[in-house]
């Protein structure tokens, strides 16, 4: 009898605390408040993968003190490598970018003598903090390693031309000599000199033969006297591996820590006729083929490319990059387990595999939910904010800010890819719509102007002077064509709604700014490994008579992303039903106690037994209340098929954590388990929740689409 009422009271004082944890967990939320362009950080002690839904390629990473610095690629772009700052990993923002222009002199980064450096430039920067001073190590390709050094994150910058070639270099400073890390499957090692002059002579060294599964774009780290370096194999299929040795010099083992994830992300459609380094495709020429793999078929598309860093508490964290889609690849966090000295992607139970929601890192700062720029942009201030970059180098005496306005003026150019001062910025998933205001009054016969896609193929919207009059033109490059339309006026309001998820965009203009007409179809945008980028936003304007001409103005540039905005994502307090994509059968709460696939005829004879109260225990931590009264979902055991049970009592065993997969998808992991409740959905099974994570297509019976219902069945 005393302990049947002690465990009564402990339930009781248990289910306080937990509301009390609810209670605030909402307040924090409303003082969120909806959120107006993405950030990872969903307000309650949770982050939702990815860190950014724009372009973030070839992540690296460090600690210094309380702050932590993130470098990625920027390629063909200006200014380039760019460094984030960030206090807990998930919320970042600018903090400036290693160079204005890139430091070469190079006629393809000048779009001249018909030389172009799509795809091409700066690639995978490894970032390294050392005596004093921020180094940032990065290879242009085809001319070598550069260097950029400063005492301040926030720059300036001072720029080393090395030269030689270390393809996706890796740095290690390391008892007073500096190793740089390079080469793909056969790893090597090479000595650089104290004064960044270049190579030690003789000092190159194969450090990993061929043939121990290594990859490229290494992460090099020293740990507790011990050397670990960190690498992504492509072939056949996306993995991290990791190798180990007590000496820089080896000899190293190696160890997958990463593999499968796809966070629930199809592989992009593909062009399947511009290779990497093949030419630009030119207009009139080339014929659009795209494919779109098997979607479970991922290829390199997985989570890879990545490091780890640890948090002052002594926790360990890993980025990795993962393609997603239109927007390119970019940039997810996971949990980091260590398991007999190896650093596993992953939780206990479900290593190689990461969460797509997890708790934030334990860090002392206490950090707002933001972005991580501003991207919408009236040019009031005088000067362009972070998010821009010019496609290539652009010519700084052919563009300005007047009067509130960015003022491009026209060159010659054969087509938009060869259009110079062309303004850009990343696509910014997983919905946005980007709308800006376009006055040609000063543009000058064969002048066009616009609002483009920048991508392969290219789509753009804008205004072209024919006959000294304006018209609107419109030209997709993957069909070829073009509708054009007299104009009375010479502004107007240009618009394209970006749906990058789904890899498709519809471009629409209005002369009043309220009233917007679609123009063209509806155009897919797929990826491809020349410009190796995801689609852009761009702001463009040149003549294709040969000629310099006026100018063009633009004002008013707008990004609206209608999915930012999360907290409504899990329906904390309401009750729901789920319908399983895999089977397309509704979970049921069995009258035996155990969770259940019924179809829909089924679920009608009883509505109630596929109807759960979503209930908050805060922090990203809910619990499941079945309306027919079996009691509170839960995992018994190892959570096997069968293991998935109707508590009467809620427990530990009851508390999931909601994964949200956008759309009104989600998962759910077990905090016992670290694994996903599920079932295959052509086996008849009951549900389990040891499942380590969903397949690329969600149709492997571990998401649920959710409906809210009332308490009627509707």
């Amino acid at each position: 009898m005393k302990r049947n009422l002690f465990l009564f009271t402990m339930r009781m004082q248990m289910r306080k605390i937990l509301s009390l944890a609810a209670i605030l967990n909402l307040a924090i939320l409303a003082a969120w408040g909806q959120q107006k362009s993405w950030t990872a950080d969903n307000g309650n002690g949770t982050f939702t993968n990815p860190l950014f839904y724009d372009e973030f390629s070839d992540p690296d990473m460090i600690r210094v003190n309380d702050t932590f610095y993130l470098v990625g690629t920027t390629m063909h772009c200006n200014p380039g490598l760019v460094v984030l700052e960030s206090k807990d990993l998930v919320n970042w923002e600018f903090c400036s970018y290693a160079f204005d222009r890139i430091p070469v002199d190079d006629s393809r980064f000048r779009l001249e003598g018909g030389k172009e450096a799509y795809g091409q430039g700066i690639w995978a920067p490894c970032i390294r903090y050392h005596e004093g001073k921020f180094y940032i190590f990065s290879n242009i390709n085809g001319i070598g390693m550069q260097i950029f050094v400063s005492e301040n994150p926030k720059g300036p910058w001072k720029h080393h031309n090395m030269g030689g070639a270390t393809h996706d270099v890796s740095v290690l400073f390391d008892n007073g000599k500096i190793y740089a890390i390079y080469g793909y499957d056969e790893v090597h090692c090479v000595e650089i000199k104290p004064d960044l002059s270049g190579f030690v002579e003789g000092s190159d060294r194969c450090i990993i033969p061929r043939g121990n599964a290594m990859g490229e774009g290494h992460h090099a780290y020293k740990i507790n006297g011990r050397y670990y370096i960190i690498s992504a194999d492509y072939a056949p299929m996306g993995r991290m591996m990791c190798a180990r040795a007590d000496k820089l010099e080896g000899p190293y083992e190696t160890r997958v820590i990463s593999c499968r994830e796809t966070m629930g992300t199809e592989h992009s459609t593909w062009i399947t006729n511009v290779p990497m380094d093949g030419a630009m495709p030119e207009m009139k020429k080339w014929k659009m083929e795209i494919h779109k793999p098997n979607a479970d078929n991922m290829g390199c598309a997985t989570l890879h490319q990545g490091g780890i860093i640890q948090l002052e508490n002594g926790d360990w964290w890993g980025f990795s990059m993962l393609d997603f889609l239109a927007v390119g690849r970019t940039t997810c966090l996971s949990p980091v387990t260590w398991v007999d000295g190896w650093p596993y992607f992953g939780l206990e139970n479900n290593l190689g595999r990461s969460p797509r929601t997890w708790f934030k890192p334990d860090v002392s700062t206490k950090v707002t939910p933001h972005a991580p720029y501003v991207r919408s942009d009236n040019f009031d201030s005088g000067k362009l904010l972070p998010v821009w970059q010019w496609n290539h180098l652009p010519d700084d005496s052919k563009w300005a800010i007047k009067k509130g306005r960015l003022r491009l003026h026209t060159m010659p150019a054969k087509d938009f890819y060869w259009a110079k001062n062309t303004l850009t910025q990343r696509g910014i998933g997983p919905v946005s719509v980007t709308t800006v205001t376009l006055d040609a009054s000063h543009m000058k016969e064969g002048d066009i102007a616009g609002l483009g896609l920048l991508n392969i193929p290219y789509e753009w919207i804008g205004i072209a002077i024919k006959a000294k009059k304006p018209c609107l033109h419109y030209y997709d490059f993957g069909t070829d064509e073009t509708i054009e339309m007299p104009l009375n006026q010479p502004r107007m309001f240009l618009r394209i709604t970006g749906d990058f998820e789904h890899e498709w965009a519809e471009f629409s203009y209005s002369f009043d700014g309220v009233n917007f007409w679609n123009i063209g179809k509806r155009l897919p945008i797929p990826y491809q490994t020349k410009i190796f980028q995801g689609a852009r936003y761009a702001l463009f304007a040149f003549n294709r008579q040969g000629k310099e001409g006026g100018y063009a103005e633009f004002d008013d540039f707008n990004v609206e992303e209608p999915l930012a905005d999360r907290s409504r994502n899990i329906p904390l307090g309401k009750t729901v039903s789920f319908l399983n994509l895999g089977n397309r059968q509704w979970m049921q709460a069995n009258p035996r106690k155990m969770v259940y696939s019924v179809w829909e005829d089924m679920k009608k004879r009883n509505p109630s037994d596929c109807m759960f109260e979503v209930q908050d225990r805060g922090n990203g931590k809910v619990v499941l209340k079945a309306v027919n009264g079996t009691g509170y979902m839960a995992v018994a055991g190892l959570g096997m098929s069968g293991d998935l049970r109707l508590s009467s009592v809620e427990t530990e065993d009851c508390l999931f954590m909601w994964q949200d997969m956008l759309h009104g998808q989600c998962m759910l992991m077990s905090l016992k388990t670290h694994r996903y409740v599920g079932l295959d959905p052509a086996s008849g099974e009951t549900y389990a929740a040891d499942w380590p994570g969903t397949s690329a297509s969600r149709m492997n019976g571990t998401v649920f689409l959710w409906k809210e219902v009332k308490s009627n069945g509707k």
